[in-house]
């Protein structure tokens, strides 16, 4: 009798998957609400518009679902007539609402055409269908709505969303029975958008339920390894299923007006939808049956283990089935000939992996219960008999020197206790019993199955388990953001001492801003990329935003404090409001070099584009260019083209994409989007496409026969870069340097040279510097002008190129500086203290160790590059001696005690 009443069409009701499950196994009546049926009755139109059945029905091939596929088919369709809007007469819903209610007979029903499912459904309630009738509007809707494969899939949706916690768990006490490795789930938990959030999910689970597991931390296997991604996979099909589902579960449906004219392409985009859970269950089965086997082979006793595997193999699922139900899913799909067989057989294939679920969760039970290594919580009266300390022939084991057990992990200890005590009570033979493991999976499979009330107990148990366990999950850092480990900041560190080096040799000061200003400031200053501004809560009457440069922070402080010449460096860190990609972050520093103040023409602009070559030679990070423009030159080239100056700005940011986007395609921008004829765009192109070395192109720019020279702004620009062309070419760094007219720096505030430096290496990363000329900047917010040049040094995208570089030279990287290391060979901490105290006050970096083992000191000396030891043990505190141990060369040496920090000094060249 069902224990539940599932009402379709009342205020707000809508239909869920967890309803469809519940009516299509009998488990909840339906009832129609009657505002539904008054609703109907009110817009049905009159008799007339009823078609009568033929009078001989065709014979058919008759679709036949089973009872389970045929009830939820009907929901559905009951739910479509409810929700539509067209001609439905109150007698159809009812007479549906009348066959769901009723005990048998849904086997019978006709799926096969409209007309087959309206006579099977009045022929099983004793009815005649040429006295109900059909409009067209409610053939429309019951062809319309698909209800046979939206219903599998509703099935669908609960059975597999029931089995996604569930994989977990029983995945977790396979790795226990296994012995695998819990290190395999360190994954790494990337900000910049490439880890796959389910992926790094799944493996944070299974730390979390193996957390404490004494047993998880020897085997390294790929069948384990893949737990994340498999299971991820099967997270994300189920997903997005569901999502698929309740929309078309509750969508309304257009009568067509023609009878026999369905939704046939909606149909199949839905079922095709389904194909990547299909996928991921036969991944998911596979890998299932291969840790069941692994448990297995783990067993000691091979006469067990044989018996064990031969129960195994004849009873548990055949692969090669499942691989079959795959093929007849793909094709039914992709061909379209028989949609609702395709959903079947992925049903089907859930089911199958459902009781593959239950073998390795048993073969896991029983592969732990018969280790006597492992210490076992009592699970029930009917305990394993090797639990209670009794053979299989019910003798006292002998006593032994009792050995401490291993033990499961916290969160794996629980799911074995809930999985034992529903079957423990059932079946009395012993855990040596193999025919027992029968009987185990029966009752699991009862128990996996959303129809039994005890599975919601179990999932919830486990979702506890993993969200509120007592280690906690590991935290995570948000998207575009980074931590950087030790020897990430030995290389982060080493290229900022020589960046601040390369800064102080040129004069320039130390400045710091605020990480945030005030919006007012930031605003206006960016042009399209002014969208990226983080802007952060109102807070005491302020809407602030976090900088988005060092730039405008900078102009804000020269006009705020009436500074007219200032040449500072700054490195801090900024944020973007982006959705990061690969290289791309919301949190990096930049570094900063500006000169501001009156100077002679070019005079500043020329030791910005010097200082960022030195910076880049001095990181030794391989072969870069610097790509140079004018922004007066670039003004005066689009109005010579005859692009109109409100839309100069618009222009540049389509420009700048040159290095992403072709030629072509930013012409189309420049049509499509931007309005300019295809004339001025391909008079751009021909600018734009105009690049090499400095000193050539400008002579070719300034040609008795160039445009250029005919407009004001570009003379000046065209002068200006010849006195600093001449000047680079006298520093000899010219070479560097790139004459590009595609250059077109997006930023609003830039008003002269501009610059930007690209890596030409191996590694790809784009743009690693960039700057230019902003003379009116500082005077937007004083009125003051005080002219500006400056460069920013993509510093992340350097510290890729280096790391790649340290990476390539297969070296460990040094995260510490320490020289000498105080082994002292004992607990005494007052000697310690004294020894290396004595080489801190001579400025040598040592660190010190309290231990008898000798070899633990060398070891740590060599994993952490240190090359030098000053050994202490109780010979050489008697003889007034220390040893120094050189480590590379794995040499000794004695000296007297009151020579130590001096021989140390000599040997360390201080």
């Amino acid at each position: 009798m069902a224990s539940s009443v599932v009402t379709v069409g009342g205020k707000g009701s809508t239909l869920s998957p967890l309803s469809v499950y519940s009516i299509s196994n009998a488990l909840s009546r339906v009832k129609i609400d009657s505002s539904a049926l008054d609703k109907l009755s009110s817009q049905s139109k009159k008799p007339s518009s009823i078609s009568p059945p033929p009078k001989t029905l065709p014979p058919t091939n008759p679709n036949f679902l089973t009872t389970e596929e045929s009830r939820a088919a009907l929901i559905v369709l009951l739910n479509k007539l409810i929700l539509s809007d067209s001609d439905i007469r109150p007698v159809l819903p009812t007479l549906i609402e009348e066959t769901l209610n009723l005990d048998h007979g849904h086997e019978t029903l006709d799926f096969s055409s409209t007309f087959q499912l309206l006579d099977s459904l009045c022929r099983l309630n004793g009815k005649r269908l040429d006295e109900i009738g059909v409009t067209s509007d409610e053939i429309g809707v019951i062809e319309g709505s698909f209800a046979a494969s939206t219903g599998i899939c509703a099935i669908l949706d609960c059975c597999a969303s029931a089995l996604v916690r569930l994989s977990d768990a029983v995945a977790a006490l396979s790795c226990e029975a296994g012995r695998v490795d819990v290190k395999v789930f360190n994954l790494p938990v990337s900000g910049d958008g490439f880890s796959i959030k389910d992926e790094t999910n799944v493996a944070g689970d299974m730390k979390v339920l193996l957390a404490e597991s004494k047993l998880a931390d020897k085997v390294d296997s790929v069948l384990f390894a893949e737990i994340p991604t498999l299971n991820a996979s099967f997270r994300e099909a189920v997903r997005s299923l569901h999502s698929r589902v309740r929309v078309e579960l509750n969508s309304v449906v257009k009568a067509k007006k023609t009878v026999g004219v369905g939704s046939k392409g909606k149909e199949k985009a839905f079922v095709a939808s389904v194909l990547p859970l299909a996928m991921a269950i036969q991944s998911m089965s596979e890998c299932s049956l291969g840790r069941a086997r692994l448990a297995i082979e783990s067993l000691s006793d091979q006469e067990l283990k044989a018996r064990v595997l031969e129960n195994f193999e004849k009873r548990s699922p055949n692969i090669d089935k499942l691989k079959e139900s795959f093929q007849v899913i793909t094709e039914k799909a992709s061909s379209g000939s028989d949609y609702v067989k395709g959903l079947h057989s992925v049903y089907d294939t859930l089911i199958n992996f459902r009781e593959i679920l239950a073998w390795e969760a048993v073969v896991a039970l029983f592969v732990l219960d018969t280790d006597e290594s492992i210490e076992k919580v009592q699970v029930g009266p009917s305990a394993s008999i090797l639990e209670s300390g009794e053979n299989s022939k019910g003798e006292k084991k002998s006593e032994k020197k009792k050995k401490k057990k291993k033990t499961l992990g916290k969160g794996t200890s629980l799911i074995r206790q809930l999985l034992k005590d529903r079957f423990m009570g059932k079946n009395e033979a012993s855990i040596e019993d193999v025919a027992v493991l029968v009987e185990w999976v029966k009752e699991l499979l009862l128990y996996f199955d959303p129809k039994d009330s005890g599975l919601d107990s179990l999932l919830n148990k486990v979702k506890e388990i993993v969200e509120n366990n007592d280690s906690r999950r590991l935290p995570k850092i948000p998207k575009g953001t980074r931590d950087f480990a030790k020897e990430k900041m030995a290389i982060r560190e080493r290229a900022f001492s020589i960046i601040v080096n390369v800064f102080k040799m040129h004069g320039a000061v130390g400045l710091d801003t605020p990480v945030f200003e005030l919006r007012e400031t930031l605003m206006g200053k960016y042009g399209e990329d002014s969208k990226l501004i983080y802007d952060l809560a109102d807070q005491g009457g302020e809407l602030c935003s976090l900088r988005y440069d060092l730039t405008v922070p900078f102009a804000r402080y020269l006009a705020m404090n009436n500074i007219s010449a200032l040449k500072r460096y700054q490195i801090a860190k900024v944020y973007r409001r982006d959705n990061p990609s690969k290289g791309r972050f919301r949190e990096f520093y930049q570094c900063d070099f500006d000169i501001a103040g009156q100077y002679e023409i070019m005079e500043p602009d020329f030791e910005v584009i010097k200082v960022l070559t030195e910076l880049l030679n001095d990181l030794n990070i391989g072969d870069f260019e610097i790509k140079l423009n004018h922004r007066q030159l670039l003004d005066a080239m689009l109005e010579i083209c005859g692009v109109p100056s409100e839309k100069f700005r618009t222009v540049c940011s389509s420009i700048d994409k040159l290095d992403k986007q072709s030629l072509e395609e930013i012409k189309k921008e420049l049509v499509d989007e931007k309005g300019l004829t295809v004339e001025i765009a391909e008079r751009i192109g021909m600018f734009v496409k105009k690049r090499g070395s400095p000193l050539e192109l400008l002579s070719e720019l300034r040609s008795k026969d160039s445009q250029l020279l005919d407009n004001a702004g570009s003379v000046i620009a065209l002068n200006e870069l010849e006195i600093l062309f001449k000047a680079l070419e006298k520093s000899r760094c010219i070479d560097k340097v790139v004459f590009d007219l595609s250059l077109a720096r997006g930023l609003d505030y830039y008003t002269g040279v501009i610059f930007e430096a690209v890596f030409k290496g191996s590694t790809q990363v784009g743009s690693i510097a960039a700057g230019g000329r902003y003379d009116n900047l500082v005077g937007m917010f004083s009125g003051k002008q005080v002219p500006a040049v400056g460069v920013s040094l993509g510093i992340e995208r350097v510290f890729a190129i280096m790391e790649q570089l340290e990476n390539d030279k297969h070296e460990a990287t040094r995260a510490t500086e320490t020289q000498v290391l105080v082994a002292i060979l004992s607990k005494d901490l007052a000697l310690a203290a004294e020894l290396v105290s004595e080489l801190w006050d001579a400025k040598i970096k040592a660190e010190f160790g309290l231990t008898k083992r000798v070899m633990n000191h060398i070891n740590r000396a060599k994993q952490a590059g240190i090359p030098w030891m000053v050994i202490v043990g109780e010979s050489e505190i008697s003889s007034g001696i220390v040893k120094l141990k050189n480590i590379e060369v794995n040499q000794e040496d004695s000296v007297p005690r009151e020579e130590m920090v001096n021989e140390l000094k000599r040997r360390l060249n201080i």
